[in-house]
């Protein structure tokens, strides 16, 4: 994945359209919480009246979760994200060329499960057409996002912490670099548009 940067501020991969076949996937994410209850946190205004996000436990655990998510799936890296008090923004970009290949092979007969090994020694990926490969980055992601939904629901069990995911989460497609730039701009200054937030309970 090549690198750029979003106004100078970000290090974020370029945006390749899944359906072109290159191997790999972006997407924008949102996740919810149960009945949009702010369980992350809550956005004060500061003396200066900019809005300052400040994410309770769980919130900071599920932040941290996101910029750790790459030590546990190397094929999946989260460039930009936010937490907010109610909800979850972020571009995911699955790379199809380093999904576990044993997988990889499976999605076809129903789709990749939980455990799985990695190894650098994989035969090459098979070519496959852009609506297969766009359904298999797609599988990867229910993968890590289902993980990490998971992850975030023990912690909060663990330190009984009143907590609910809404059931789905939204994904939609980053078609070209010029929709990267809006999502990551949108991300980028979603605290500071918080009031009129359309989540905003």
């Amino acid at each position: 994945m090549s690198d750029l940067l979003f106004q100078n501020l970000y290090r974020i991969p370029s945006a390749r359209a899944c359906w072109h076949n290159y191997g790999d996937g972006y997407y924008f994410i949102t996740i919810c919480t149960a009945g949009r209850e702010c369980y992350f946190g809550e956005i004060i205004p500061d003396r200066n009246g900019i809005n300052r996000n400040h994410l309770t436990a769980i919130g900071q655990y599920a932040d941290a979760q996101i910029r750790n998510v790459q030590s546990h799936y190397s094929f999946c890296e989260i460039p930009l994200w936010v937490v907010m008090p109610n909800h979850i923004h972020l571009i995911v970009a699955i790379d199809g060329l380093k999904t576990p290949w044993v997988k990889r092979d499976m999605v076809g007969r129903g789709g990749p499960v939980e455990t799985f090994h990695e190894t650098s020694q994989q035969p090459p990926t098979p070519i496959v057409s852009p609506t297969q490969n766009a359904t298999q980055m797609q599988s990867w992601l229910s993968v890590v996002i289902r993980q990490f939904k998971q992850s975030v629901t023990r912690f909060s069990n663990d330190h009984a912490i009143p907590f609910g995911w809404q059931s789905r989460f939204h994904d939609h497609i980053v078609r070209d670099q010029q929709e990267f730039d809006r999502i990551a701009y949108y991300i980028a200054n979603n605290v500071a548009r918080w009031n009129s937030d359309c989540f905003r309970r």
